[in-house]
């Protein structure tokens, strides 16, 4: 079939919930995709943040390979072996205690809150309890993440949301202290907002929020879906700054192509919040995702990849400084390691984003008017080279 039949078909069959880019992707290698007409792309969007490994990793692929020669699916009725050792990887790595294995980002905020939830209850019987989350954050589109999500746009047609969130300003500690009450059980934030335009917390506002948690026995939840699994150079962003979580939710490269997302816990939240019956998934944890969580590990320990992003990283940022310098439409740059943001002034994001795409070059934006750079974490300088060449060739 032609491109254009491949459009028609998914606009017939599938719910118009997106308004995708006319381009039909028909296979990967290393950082670059090829369409069904064949046309060459350099991907700095990495399927949001997702493909951090590239296309077509051998070992990535075998594993994959064996593992359905081997089981799919168990349930959580029983024990698999790949979901023992990606619990494992996936503790050894944050320094938490214990792992929950969901299918998605947004799985596991949702876990994140009962989470938070029964150990407030636990400690005084009450279900009144309150969420203090930070607003232009994004944590998923289901109900309980949704509520959690500071943008009115997102939240409005779906309406009423489950109770008991405040909103704060991000990096803004005093704007936390002012919606603290009794009530407060948790605070949930991305230790580096995405798409609400790429915002890194900053050092003191993420120590504050973690003092806070401490003088008040509340529950500090960090999402880590983005900007984790070493995208800022640190296998989990919180780590740079030495602010450990109680709870941290995970995703997108976890599985680097494989849809499955994790919540983990540090000691304390993990013996004192959820038993048995309290949550649950069927194909969370299944043997195909935790084969692909368990080779990611590996791959990053093998291939040094938060090495390579810390190195690799001035390398970028030099380029998008020179490109802000250059033309009027970026006003600035922000973010950390290969979670960059060009502020765009003038135009609209979404010119550059198509244009762009024209030009052999996938990149996307973040809130109203920031071009977001997510590529995979194996990207060189070479690579860096044609995106500003694509991206000029763009402007």
């Amino acid at each position: 079939m032609k491109t254009s039949d491949y459009i028609q078909k998914s606009e017939q069959y599938l719910l118009h919930t997106y308004n995708r880019a006319p381009v039909v992707w028909e296979r990967g290698e290393g950082v670059h995709l090829y369409d069904t007409d064949g046309k060459e792309y350099l991907d700095f969007a990495a399927g949001i943040a997702v493909y951090a490994l590239g296309y077509g990793n051998t070992r990535y692929n075998e594993a994959l390979k064996e593992q359905v020669d081997q089981i799919l699916h168990t349930s959580n009725l029983f024990y698999n072996i790949p979901q023992a050792l990606a619990a494992e990887k996936l503790v050894r790595a944050s320094g938490l205690s214990k792992v929950f294995f969901t299918n998605s980002g947004t799985e596991a905020i949702e876990g994140a809150i009962k989470v938070a939830r029964k150990y407030a209850y636990l400690k005084d019987g009450s279900t009144d309890h309150e969420i203090i989350a930070m607003n232009h954050s994004f944590h998923g589109r289901s109900l309980g993440a949704l509520s959690v999500t500071g943008n009115g746009h997102y939240q409005e047609p779906f309406k009423p949301l489950i109770g008991g969130i405040r909103f704060a300003d991000f990096n803004d500690l005093e704007s936390v202290k002012a919606q603290i009450t009794e009530k407060t059980c948790a605070i949930i934030l991305e230790t580096v907002q995405g798409e609400g335009g790429i915002f890194p917390g900053t050092r003191e506002f993420l120590e504050g929020v973690r003092k806070l948690c401490d003088e008040k026995d509340i529950l500090m939840i960090l999402d880590e879906i983005q900007c984790g699994m070493g995208r800022t150079g640190w296998m989990f962003a919180w780590q740079e700054y030495g602010v450990r979580p109680d709870v941290m939710t995970c995703a997108k490269a976890l599985g680097c192509g494989v849809p499955v997302g994790a919540f983990v816990l540090d000691e304390k939240a993990a013996e004192h919040s959820l038993v048995p019956g309290d949550h649950g998934t069927t194909y969370g944890g299944n043997p195909l995702a935790c084969r692909a969580v368990s080779t990611v590990f590996d791959l990053y320990d093998s291939l040094k990849i938060t090495e390579h992003v810390q190195k690799t990283a001035p390398y970028l940022e030099k380029k998008l400084d020179a490109l802000v310098e250059k033309y009027d439409c970026f006003s600035g740059r922000r973010g950390k390691g290969f979670m960059q943001g060009l502020v765009v002034e003038g135009r609209p994001v979404g010119e550059i984003v198509g244009k762009a795409l024209e030009n052999g070059l996938v990149v996307i934006s973040a809130g109203s008017n920031v071009l977001r750079l997510v590529p995979p974490l194996i990207i060189t300088e070479r690579d860096i080279d044609e995106m500003a060449e694509k991206l000029e060739a763009s402007l």
